[in-house]
């Protein structure tokens, strides 16, 4: 297939990268009416947030929470597509029909939790960085299950997470559902911009009066670029900048993307498991958070972060259905295993346009989300999820970081 053309050659501003950021940029600029094209390497647009139709139930590969859903623009977003919403608290917090847990036990986890996220609330945000790990109470048995939670909040364990980092996410612990697909809104929201498909960026040039942007389909000048590239991709030099831009480089690679994946399965006889979330296991921070009957579909939509979901996508989809299913047996009993089949699973870590889920700071390094949101020469300009103080690691942060990075591009330029 020959690779995509550019239809012109210059543009006020080009931005490169078609997820939530880059869509958030471009309906900035849009308004502003001024000329722009979005640059996107995938065939299709929402970056991280991707819904696909399986076996006719849309299914979120990437994002499928609206996180801190009463300030997430993307529930007005969604709503003005025609998408419902739904508005049930979701059943993280409840061993749905107390599997796995002995009396008592569950009480106790929520009190060890609540202890662990009192302390981390007490943290001042801008006081001395150091792994969150320090914050688990010594000999508390219930440490690696929150080390779990963890690897589902900030795809890695809390001995890699940046304290303040944590301390510093902004959630008001309101989450809600679209039933069609959280990456389904994201793309009807870009799908009237100017939006080019498999055109990869390989090089900009911002040495002359103008940028020069090379891609897989040819150059296009512009006087203001916003950069929405994870920061796995900067970090890896995946698009040469001219001059170069060391600090950028260095700033992403303090902000890696921990790893979260998913596996859907598919479930004969759902009626006879409750609905309601599990953990697999409650001692070890290895272990699969499993989303009984979504929606009410019979599916179980299983979640793995961290270094066990790494682990995994090394051995492809096998792996991660022969985990959950050992798992499944140890909750509810052996037969479970003959009822199970395999829908879909996502492999972020192995995705080359992403190699990851979504951004965690290392230890020591939170500081690095401003380092990396900061324009250089007030002609390049820096967005995404990890450029987010507040909201990183969420569909809603990128948005939010794609505004404020066109509203920059816009005062540079000037007048229309």
């Amino acid at each position: 297939m020959p690779a995509p053309e550019l239809t012109s050659s210059a543009a006020d501003v080009v931005v490169i990268g078609a997820g939530a950021a880059g869509i958030g940029a471009g309906r900035r600029l849009l308004q502003a009416g001024r000329s722009f094209v979005i640059l996107e390497a995938r065939e299709r647009i929402g970056g991280r947030a991707w819904t696909e139709r399986v076996g006719g139930d849309p299914i979120d590969f990437g994002c499928g929470w609206l996180h801190s859903a009463d300030r997430n623009p993307w529930v007005a977003i969604a709503e003005s597509h025609g998408f419902a919403i739904d508005r049930r608290p979701p059943t993280w917090g409840v061993q749905a029909g107390g599997v796995g847990f002995k009396p008592g036990e569950e009480q106790d986890l929520q009190a060890s939790m609540g202890r662990f996220f009192e302390r981390l609330e007490a943290e001042d945000e801008d006081g001395p960085d150091r792994p969150a790990a320090d914050l688990l109470e010594p000999g508390d048995r219930w440490s690696p299950l929150i080390d779990a939670v963890n690897t589902y909040v900030n795809g890695t364990e809390l001995s890699k997470t940046s304290l303040r980092d944590y301390v510093r996410y902004a959630d008001t612990d309101v989450n809600w559902r679209v039933p069609d697909g959280y990456g389904a809104v994201v793309a009807a929201h870009g799908r009237d911009l100017p939006v080019l498909t498999g055109c990869a960026v390989t090089a900009v040039d911002h040495s002359g009066r103008t940028i020069r942007v090379e891609t897989t389909g040819g150059t296009v000048e512009a006087r203001a670029v916003i950069v929405t590239l994870p920061p796995t991709l900067l970090a890896a030099g995946a698009v040469c900048f001219t001059p170069d831009l060391p600090d950028k480089r260095e700033a992403a690679e303090g902000l890696p993307l921990g790893v979260a994946d998913k596996l859907f399965l598919a479930l004969d006889r759902p009626e006879e498991l409750p609905a309601g979330h599990v953990f697999g296991r409650t001692d070890r921070a290895g272990t699969g958070s499993y989303h009984l009957k979504p929606f009410g579909r019979p599916l179980i939509e299983g979640y793995f972060g961290g270094t066990l979901a790494r682990d995994l996508e090394a051995g492809g989809v096998e792996a991660f259905a022969a985990f959950a299913t050992d798992e499944l047996a140890g909750l509810f009993g052996e037969a479970i295993r003959g009822r199970l089949r395999v829908v879909a699973a996502t492999a972020w870590a192995s995705d080359p346009l992403a190699r990851g889920s979504y951004s965690a700071a290392l230890p020591g390094r939170a500081d690095e989300r401003a380092r990396l949101a900061a324009p250089v020469d007030g002609r390049l300009f820096f967005a995404g999820e990890a450029t987010s103080r507040h909201d990183f690691s969420t569909a809603h942060g990128a948005y939010r970081t794609g505004v404020r990075a066109a509203e920059e591009a816009l005062a540079g330029l000037g007048p229309a």
